[in-house]
Formats: C-alpha cells, structure tokens, sequence
C-alpha cells in the first residue's frame, strides 16, 4: 500500500487525514496525526507538508513520514511532567512507533516512523 497526500498543515487538516487514514490501524492513524500536529505547533499553521504512508502490516510493518518545508525545526523528545499541556507527542510517537528519525535535505526535512507486526 503506498498512501500520499499533499496538504496544509491546519487543525482541520488532522481529522482530515484521519479520515483517509481510516482503514488504517489506530496506531498508525495515532502517528501520522500527532506527525501532522508536530508541525503545526513548531513550524506553524499553514505549512505545506506532504504525508506517506508505506506498507502492509502483512509484510512487515507500515512507514509513515511528513515531509515540510523548514529543515531547521527538528523534533526533540521530551520529558514532560503530568502537570504540563504540551510536549507528549514525540514522546507518545516514541512508544508506539518500533523507531523514528528524521531525513534532513537543504530545503526541508522528513519526520519519520515505523511501526512492525
């Protein structure tokens, strides 16, 4: 299966992509919207991004990647206290996902996971 789908990063974008995500595991559908919320929060509000989701769980597992415009801005994983708002989707992404990173280019970056059987 390969899924892409080219998009603004908005709060209305998320259950967006969660609805064409639908036959899709809810981890996975977990992880490519808290990837979608990543840039909203950190780049900003109306970034282009592209979305790709690769793979079966049948055949080992699905990638999921955003890619955006902003190489600079990269995702660190947190320790949040219980009292803080923000700053538990990288580490929710972190447990789910069997390992993630980042691909880094001159004029964007790609945030990545995966996620096995």
């Amino acid at each position: 299966m390969t899924f892409e789908l080219s998009l603004l990063a908005t709060p209305k974008a998320v259950p967006e992509l969660r609805h064409h995500l639908r036959a899709l595991d809810f981890e996975v559908r977990l992880c490519a919207t808290e990837l979608l919320t990543n840039v909203i929060d950190h780049i900003g509000e109306g970034t282009p991004v592209t979305v790709r989701v690769t793979g079966t769980p049948e055949h080992g597992g699905i990638r999921i990647e955003v890619t955006d415009p902003d190489p600079r801005a990269l995702p660190v994983l947190l320790s949040v206290t219980a009292s803080e708002e923000s700053g538990r989707g990288m580490a929710l992404l972190d447990a789910l996902a069997d390992q993630w990173g980042v691909e880094q280019g001159p004029d964007r970056k790609t945030v990545w996971c995966e996620l096995r059987n």
